[in-house]
């Protein structure tokens, strides 16, 4: 009766130590945001045809954002600040914009990691009038990241 004993608590044992190793192995899978934008730069400086961008991440989590002429030095003055701006994910594919109010415009820098063209600049200024109606759309490559 002892030996049956035994030997249940022994099986019993094993197979738990068993489930317990193979829910340890199982990694758990990272939530879509945090795997996809992850790579978010704190700070990310943009050239355009026309403008310097420079947008950075503030200690509150929102985003500042900084402009200057294209041929002006990013040590001058900005002609452009506008504070408080916000990261917005599209999709789930890793692309994301930042979103930034001024007066009667917004102004969106749009982060393109998949695009339909292989020769899709890795960033596009976007700028509309309180009407809805884009103003600005320039692409645009990475100074510095």
């Amino acid at each position: 009766m002892i030996k049956k004993i035994l030997l249940g608590a022994f099986c019993i044992a094993q197979f738990s130590l068993t489930y317990a190793t193979e829910i340890k192995n199982e990694s758990p899978k990272p939530s879509t945001v945090s795997a996809n934008y992850q790579k978010v730069p704190k700070t990310v400086i943009i050239k355009t045809k026309k403008f310097k961008i420079r947008i950075d991440k503030q200690p509150n989590g929102k985003y500042l954002y900084q402009s200057w002429a294209a041929n002006a030095k990013i040590t001058s003055k900005p002609s452009m600040i506008i504070p408080d701006g916000e990261l917005i994910p599209d999709g789930s594919g890793g692309n994301y914009y930042y979103e930034f109010v001024n007066n009667a415009f917004t102004y969106q820098v749009w982060r393109n990691y998949l695009t339909n063209s292989a020769k899709k600049a890795p960033y596009t200024l976007k700028v509309d009038d309180n009407t809805g109606k884009t103003i600005v759309n320039q692409d645009g490559q990475v100074v510095k990241n």
